[in-house]
């Protein structure tokens, strides 16, 4: 890159500092007096006139400063050379917070409440995704001869328990014989593999095991299967007025974003660009694809454990954010995020 470019992109790396410090417009007179660029006041105006040419910056009305455009913005991220970690005390912090989760459900509301707080943006993570995990143990209680507890514990940290009443009382052999068939049935396996196991199970019984079997059986599938619901978690929503003047009238303002965040399909959609661990996506204003999204930016990546991907982590927030902070703040809890699950 020619000297001339590396200096727009100096004046370009400048303005974007400035505008999500200040959210004012920059002018080329505070460009000189607080970054030492060594050029002259005429040289910044003329190369803003073509970073403004070539679609970087833009004027918000005649004779005021510019403003980045989705276009500077999506140079700028990609330009990030390297991201400042996180400092020991704050990966300390985090893994802390993270660790003291009791159970599945909690390390991931942790998780949303602890990055919105270091982004002060919408956070948003994905509970596991059930087709890529496999079955760690399968525990079959007896609560009394008929009645049954199965404990489900997958690699991905979620722990599903399930009552099942039998018709008849089964003895402690025949509760061992199932435990036993189930245990072999499910270890190891996926869980989209494991619910057709279970199901061949069903149909395969011997006869004096094939009462309670099905029943069991019946009860595993529907847990097995993967839900539709509580898919997604949402924290920190309130920071969004914090930033109600980045989302303008003409766009539907701050209620739109809400309401597109209110869409779980929506919110999928744009983590479904996170497909691996350690690399981390932005998606600026218009790349969202989603007319209500397109004054916000989305930075998001995997977590997981041992080359598995769990589900996705990110944020939602303006165009108008902190991007070599807040992609250093997703990266870190989806890291910690990763190792707390895998060591359940």
């Amino acid at each position: 890159m020619s000297t001339t470019d590396d200096r727009r992109f100096e004046i370009l790396h400048a303005i974007v500092t400035d505008f999500v410090a200040s959210q004012e417009p920059v002018g080329s007179k505070a460009l000189v007096d607080r970054h030492h660029l060594g050029v002259s006041s005429a040289t910044v105006r003329n190369d803003m006139a073509v970073l403004e040419e070539q679609g970087y910056i833009t004027q918000t009305h005649t004779s005021s400063g510019r403003v980045p455009t989705d276009k500077g913005y999506r140079l700028f991220v990609d330009r990030i050379s390297e991201i400042k970690p996180l400092s020991s005390a704050e990966r300390r912090a985090i893994l802390s917070v993270l660790d003291s989760g009791v159970d599945l459900d909690d390390v991931l509301r942790r998780s949303v409440k602890l990055l919105a707080q270091l982004t002060r943006q919408v956070a948003v993570i994905q509970y596991p995704v059930l087709s890529t995990a496999r079955v760690r143990h399968l525990e079959v209680v007896a609560l009394s001869p008929s009645r049954l507890l199965l404990v489900v514990i997958t690699d991905t940290g979620r722990v599903e328990q399930r009552m099942v009443t039998l018709r008849e009382a089964i003895d402690d052999d025949t509760l061992a014989s199932l435990r036993t068939m189930f245990s072999r049935a499910l270890d190891g396996q996926r869980l989209e593999d494991a619910s057709v196991a279970v199901a061949e199970l069903a149909s395969q019984a011997p006869s004096e095991l094939r009462e309670p079997v099905v029943t069991i059986a019946t009860v595993l599938v529907e847990t097995l299967v993967e839900r539709g619901e509580d898919r997604l978690l949402l924290g920190g929503t309130s920071n969004l007025a914090r930033s109600a003047a980045d989302f303008t009238p003409a766009t539907g303002g701050m209620d739109t974003v809400l309401e597109a965040l209110e869409e779980q399909v929506v919110v999928l959609k744009l983590l479904a660009h996170t497909q691996r661990t350690g690399q981390v996506t932005v998606q600026i204003g218009e790349e969202t694809n989603t007319e209500n999204l397109r004054n916000t930016s989305v930075v998001s990546t995997g977590y997981g454990a041992s080359g598995t991907v769990f589900g996705s982590v990110g944020v939602v927030g303006p165009t108008r954010m902190d991007y070599p902070g807040t992609i250093a703040s997703v990266a870190a809890v989806a890291k910690y995020v990763g190792e707390v699950l895998a060591d359940r």
